[in-house]
Parts: C-alpha cells; structure tokens; sequence
C-alpha cells in the first residue's frame, strides 16, 4: 500500500457506492495488477469496447489535467497544451497524483476525481473513445477493471463538479 492513502478495497468500495447513489451500472473483472497500457491488453482482449490510458499532467503554470484517450492513441502533448491553451505539459509526480486524486500511480482513472473536492483537474475526454460503449476504467486499484457506459461517466464526472471537455485529440506522428 502507498503511505498515506486508503487501502484499495476501501477506494473501491467508496467509489461503488457513489455510482450506486446516481443509479448508474457498472461491471467489474477482476485480474492481476497490470501497471501499463501493454499489460493491460491481454486483459482487455475478451473485453469488447473502449478500453483506455490516462495520463495525469501537469503544465508549467500549475495547472492539472486529466487526459483519457483511446489506449492505442499517441497523444501529441505539446499541441495538446497549445489545443487547450495551456503550458507546456509534463507528467505529474506521483506524489501529485496521490495528493490530488488519492491513487497509486497505475491506477489513474477519470473515477479519481471523485477525490477532487476541489475541482483542481481538468478532464479531457477523447471524443473518438467516448463513441465506443462499453468504457473500460480501473475502480481506484490496478488488479481490477470496469465497465460503465459512456454516458454514465459524464454523468459521474459531473456529480464530482468536473465538466470534461470532449474533444480530438492530436495524434504524435
């Protein structure tokens, strides 16, 4: 366990919960830890739908963003950042990530923002990923994977007072 957050059965469970309390449905697989988009696919493969990476980021004026894009796209950070009018974008450290979103790095998925009381994080969403159904997204631990529809994250994303920017997102050649 990561010093200072709770346990991931406790994360899970609280995350359960507060998609119950919406009335949303979900679908939960459980699996080996898998730590990377590559591990993650042999997992995935008798998962239809979209399956995803988020990418935790930081810009050079401070700012956080939360980018969930397709897992086979190759984001292109720089014009994203000009897309989106921000600084130069990094990935955030992992003691940022567990300050902010309250998980281990691994585990990032729009569903931390339910840690977010303060609205700090920008959610972009890829517009080519949220036509796909069902969405695939780790509950708050790595070792687990679930299914919502995408409608139903918009619905939990702005429950938590995130309004995700649904865009294309440009792709690194």
């Amino acid at each position: 366990m990561t010093r200072g957050l709770p346990p991931p059965e406790a994360r899970e469970a609280a995350l359960y919960r507060h998609l119950k309390e919406l009335g949303l449905s979900w679908k939960t697989v459980e699996h080996a830890p898998v730590f990377t988009v590559e591990e993650a696919r042999a997992v995935h493969a008798s998962l239809p739908g979209g399956h995803t990476k988020n990418l935790f980021l930081k810009d050079r004026r401070d700012g956080l963003c939360l980018v969930v894009a397709r897992e086979d796209l190759r984001v292109d950070l720089n014009a994203l950042a000009k897309q989106l009018g921000a600084g130069r974008f990094s990935f955030a450290a992992e003691s940022l990530l567990e300050a902010t979103l309250r998980v281990p790095a691994g585990s990032v998925t729009p569903f931390a923002v339910i840690h977010d009381a303060k609205t700090e994080v920008r959610v972009v969403l890829d517009a080519g990923l949220m036509a796909l159904e069902p969405l695939y997204f780790h509950p708050l631990r790595n070792d687990r994977t679930t299914a919502i529809a995408s409608a139903d994250l918009l619905r939990f994303l702005e429950s938590t007072g995130h309004k995700p920017l649904i865009t294309e997102l440009p792709v690194r050649c």
